[in-house]
């Protein structure tokens, strides 16, 4: 037998063996990477739910942050126009 007449038969051979190898080497992967899989799914969860709390606290500080600069401004506002009263009635102008 030369090259072709051996590797027809090697072919058929392999390609046999492959038919019935690659579906139980499927089911295998399947069944050994499903908990792998499912773990990490849940850890992305506990990480998606605990990143929404979080937001949810920076959106309290942030709301809190933006409730007292309007109470600073309205201060600030105040004490101006203070000082522009005390400066009227210090200089006389009316």
């Amino acid at each position: 037998m030369n090259g072709p007449e051996i590797l027809i038969p090697l072919v058929l051979g392999t390609l046999g063996i492959m038919t019935v190898l690659i579906p139980i080497v499927g089911l295998t992967a399947r069944f050994a990477l499903k908990p792998i899989v499912e773990a990490i799914a849940r850890m992305r969860e506990a990480q998606a739910g605990s990143t929404g709390r979080e937001l949810g606290v920076l959106e309290q500080r942030v709301a809190l942050l933006e409730q007292q600069y309007q109470q600073l401004d309205t201060t600030v506002d105040r004490l101006a126009e203070m000082k522009d009263f005390d400066r009227q009635l210090t200089s006389g102008d009316k």
